[in-house]
Order: C-alpha cells, then sequence, then structure tokens
C-alpha cells in the first residue's frame, strides 16, 4: 500500500502538455498553443493574463527537426521566462503614488531592461557554468596531461560550480518564495495527471518533485556537455578552446532536450534511473507551497489548458482577493472581475476539469 502511495506521488496516468515556471508571486503555465500569467499582487488580488502562441518549431518545419528544437526551445523559453519574471515583478511590487498612479516602469523600459538583463544572464551562465571551468582547466592541468584528464577536470569543476551555485541561491531568503511556487507548480501538473479533481485539498497531496523540471534539464546540460566537449579536439591557445564550446552549445542543448523528451514521455527502470539526478537536484529548488499558492498555480494550469481545448480567448482579467469581498459584490457587471476564493466559478468554467 505504501508503495502505491510512493508511486501515486511519482507518476500520473497521463502526460500533461503544458510546463510551467515560478514567477515573483505567481506562475506561468505554457503549453502548445497557449500561456497563461498569474500573479498574486500586493493587495492580494490575482491577476491573470492569458495570451495565444505559435511556437517556433511549429512555424518552421526546420527548427522543430530533433537536435535542433532543443536549442530554439532553450533561447524561446530563456525569453518567454525572462519577460513573464518582469512581468511578475511589475505586477507583485506595483505601487501607487499619492494621486493614486501607478509607479511601474513604462512598457518601453521594461523591454529595455529585459533585454540587458537577459544579456547579462546569459553571459554569467556561459561564463560561469562553461568558460571557467575551461579556463581553469587550461591552467592547472599540463598540456603533456591526457586529453581525458583535461576534460574530466573540467567536468568535475563544471559540475561543483553547478551544485554549488543551486546550494547558494536555495539559501537567499528571497528565492524562497519563488521555489515555493514552483512547488505549487509540480503539484498541480501531478494532481492533473493523476486525474484528479483540481481542488486545493487534491492538489496538496502530490509531491512536489516532477520528472519533466527544468532543473532536471538543467543537470543534463552538465552531463552531456562533458561528454560532448570530451570528444573535441584540444588547442594549445585557451580561447580557442573556449570558442569553440561556445560553438558547441547548441548542440548541448539539443541532445540535452532530446534526452529529456525521451525520459518524460517513458516510464520504466531505466528512464527512472536516468531521471534520478534531476528529481534529487528539486529539494534544493522546491519548496512546500501555502494553499494561496495551489490556488494560483490551479487557475494557471486550467487557464492554459482551455488553449489546447479550443475554449481560451486571450484575455486580462482580476480576481479580487476574500478580503476585498464587499469590492468583488459591487464589481459584479464585471466580465473581468471573479470570487478569489470560489475555485469553482466562471475563472475555472472553461477547464477541461
Amino acid at each position: 500500500m505504501a508503495n502505491d502511495k510512493k508511486q501515486k506521488n511519482t507518476e500520473g496516468k497521463r502526460i500533461c502538455s503544458v510546463g510551467g515556471q515560478a514567477l515573483m508571486e505567481g506562475i506561468m503555465m505554457l503549453g502548445p498553443n497557449g500561456m497563461a500569467q498569474v500573479v498574486r499582487n500586493p493587495q492580494g488580488d490575482i491577476v491573470v493574463k492569458t495570451e495565444k502562441i505559435e511556437l517556433l518549431t511549429r512555424k518552421y518545419t526546420i527548427l522543430g527537426w530533433p537536435i535542433i528544437r532543443g536549442g530554439v526551445s532553450l533561447i524561446s523559453s530563456m525569453i518567454r521566462g525572462m519577460q513573464a519574471l518582469f512581468y511578475s515583478a511589475d505586477i507583485a511590487m506595483e505601487e501607487e503614488d499619492e494621486n493614486g498612479k501607478s509607479t511601474a516602469p513604462s512598457e518601453k523600459a521594461m523591454g529595455a531592461m529585459m533585454g540587458f538583463s537577459l544579456l547579462i544572464a546569459l553571459a554569467f551562465s556561459v561564463g560561469l557554468f562553461f568558460l571557467l571551468p575551461n579556463f581553469l582547466s587550461s591552467l592547472i592541468i599540463p598540456d603533456s596531461s591526457p586529453k581525458i584528464l583535461y576534460n574530466l577536470f573540467e567536468g568535475l569543476v563544471r559540475i561543483v560550480l553547478f551544485f554549488g551555485y543551486m546550494i547558494l541561491v536555495a539559501l537567499m531568503k528571497d528565492i524562497k518564495r519563488v521555489y515555493m511556487y514552483h512547488g505549487a507548480e509540480h503539484k498541480t501538473i501531478h494532481c492533473y495527471e493523476h486525474e484528479d479533481e483540481l481542488t486545493v485539498e487534491n492538489v496538496r497531496k502530490h509531491s512536489k518533485h516532477h520528472p519533466r523540471c527544468g532543473t532536471a534539464f538543467l543537470f543534463v546540460v552538465m552531463v552531456i556537455s562533458i561528454i560532448v566537449y570530451s570528444l573535441l579536439p584540444r588547442f594549445g591557445n585557451v580561447f580557442l578552446n573556449m570558442g569553440l564550446r561556445i560553438l558547441m552549445l547548441p548542440v548541448v542543448a539539443g541532445i540535452a532536450y532530446e534526452f529529456n523528451r525521451f525520459a518524460g514521455l517513458h516510464n520504466n527502470l531505466i528512464t527512472r534511473i536516468l531521471r534520478a539526478p534531476g528529481m534529487a537536484m528539486q529539494r534544493f529548488t522546491t519548496k512546500e507551497p501555502d494553499d494561496d499558492m495551489i490556488e494560483v498555480a490551479i487557475i494557471a494550469l486550467k487557464k492554459a489548458l482551455d488553449f489546447e481545448n479550443g475554449k481560451a480567448v486571450p484575455c486580462c482579467e482580476t480576481i479580487k482577493s476574500k478580503s476585498n469581498e464587499d469590492e468583488c459584490i459591487e464589481n459584479t457587471e464585471s466580465d473581468n472581475t471573479t470570487e478569489h476564493d470560489d475555485i469553482t466559478s466562471e475563472t475555472t468554467d472553461n477547464s477541461n476539469n
């Protein structure tokens, strides 16, 4: 019986076509046809934004080819994820001045900030996890040493840096709530995949670890990079070595994507073993959420699933919090306002659950 319960918390009856990302005080759920961003503002209201999307891998056939689609998906998800993070930060930290006007930056300023932040994030990630290990191995390992020793040391440094970074970030106080939303995202998708009704009570009992988590993808990228880079020639010029590794990053991402895709779509002993390191890493990147976070995740998933059922219409609406119940009553004529504490109301009528 205990084994059945454990299995239920790790593998569902179906695979959800929607994936998620934790935001600041919210969650983004992304499916093949649409995206839902759900964020709780400082007043406790839930701001819902949905939009129809067309994935590049579907729009252009060549970009959907194996290996190529991995790099395309990685870049697209980074851009879309950064946009969602800035959007959530805008909502979660929005304040009003004495005239009642929002103090949030303009759309143009937000775009510039997002572009700059994305460049910094890319430069930091590539520099820390790919170029620095290669540079250190060039300094420490003698040129006369076997290439395998050089590659193993580079890979070891990369793994140590990656785990060290994940652990340090997990210790940050401000990141804890993001990781709690991450846990809410996983638990909600698990609930859907187990064909349970999407309620706070049902979601709460599921695991906060999920086999198709992005954290697992990052770990696979680290491992695949060690294998791929071990096949590359080693030059006397350290900058040439680093440049070659940058050029091979799309290949590494593509192979890692195909690996995660295969492991996520199959459930057997081999794939469970292959997924184990990524699942273990989620101990650092997910926390148990509170009920309010689960509620946000439920709304986000249902809204994203509506696009897959052809029921969704892009919109932006605000669901009033329980503390603003009187205000909700006063605005019952508005099409974009629903009760926050009634998950089965108009907000979820369009769901397939």
